[in-house]
């Protein structure tokens, strides 16, 4: 019989949620998607410290030192990874701008712009790549930017409707709702357990996708962060799902039937009202979302600590 992962690939582009190769050619997903933290976990391997050195050896000749060399040196990693990558899937990858840039649109658009680079001095057209940005006010102002040059964003930390809109009239190409972290939230915030169907993160992305295709948005929706496979089966029939290596494992042990739960034509009978936001009704929008605002700021500090730790490792091999 057929199992899970590939039933839910008949509704769903399936992304997988790594910087290891090996992984990626397990469950020949679409797409692949990394961050800071699995760049991290990846460069520490020895399996792929010939990365590492060829970013250092490519970068120690240009003349500069300290913590300029270390910031390019962690750039061209990222793409080294992101190119590694694109080796194994047929589609794109998502290559993540530093968080601690997340409230300075014009650096996040210069930081875009370096990895566009990056990879066309490799060969790898932009089209192939996804650049991730925190959806703050600022980040969507850089995603509206970058997509009139034809460079596609992904949006990253979203946990809430407004962010969601904001990046839609923005054009950006794809968002990145996280699930998983919502549930936690809410789990933290009432003591209770949620079944897949009641899960709050669930429930988000069931609004935002109904909400884009019933208003013609063109953005793509990627859930994402999830606890537990039946988060991700309640979203079947998602555009995307980014999907970690022991939740892919788990699917493709499953044979259990995947039925389809996200469409856009019951999107558009939906019961959703368009919703006007500017910058002010964006930020009252956040300040009344105290999941969304408490969750968005975790998430860029956290992004933040480990592209820092990625930096010291980084600075500990250059000697």
């Amino acid at each position: 019989m057929t199992n899970q992962l590939d039933q839910l690939k008949q509704f769903t582009k399936v992304v997988a949620d790594t910087g290891d190769f090996a992984t990626l050619k397990q469950y020949a997903p679409q797409d692949a998607t990394t961050n800071p933290t699995l760049i991290l976990k990846a460069a520490t391997l020895p399996e792929y410290s010939y990365l590492l050195d060829k970013a250092i050896a490519d970068n120690r000749a240009s003349g500069i030192s300290g913590k300029n060399l270390v910031s390019r040196v962690l750039d061209h990693l990222l793409v080294l990874f992101g190119a590694e990558i694109l080796k194994v899937v047929p589609g794109r990858v998502s290559t993540e701008t530093d968080a601690s840039l997340s409230f300075d649109a014009a650096a996040l658009v210069e930081k875009a712009r370096t990895f566009i680079s990056l990879y066309q001095k490799m060969g790898i057209p932009k089209e192939r790549i996804l650049i991730k940005i925190a959806t703050t006010w600022e980040g969507v102002r850089a995603a509206e930017v970058l997509q009139k040059e034809g460079v596609n964003c992904n949006m990253t930390l979203l946990f809430s409707i407004a962010q969601a809109i904001a990046c839609a009239e923005a054009n950006a190409r794809l968002i990145s709702p996280f699930v998983g972290r919502i549930l936690d939230w809410h789990k933290k915030s009432t003591g209770k357990d949620y079944t897949a169907a009641e899960d709050p993160g669930v429930q988000s992305v069931h609004a935002i996708y109904n909400y884009y295709k019933k208003f013609g948005y063109g953005t793509e929706v990627m859930g994402a962060s999830f606890r537990n496979v039946g988060e991700i089966l309640e979203l079947a029939g998602c555009d995307l799902l980014t999907i970690s290596p022991a939740l892919l494992g788990e699917l493709k042990a499953s044979t259990t039937t995947v039925v389809r739960r996200l469409s856009p034509e019951q999107a558009k009978a939906s019961s959703a009202e368009r919703i006007s936001l500017d910058e002010r009704s964006f930020r009252w929008m956040m300040n009344e979302d105290a999941m969304a605002t408490e969750k968005l700021a975790e998430g860029i500090r956290s992004f933040a600590a480990d592209a820092v730790k990625l930096e010291k490792f980084i600075a500990t091999k250059l000697g």
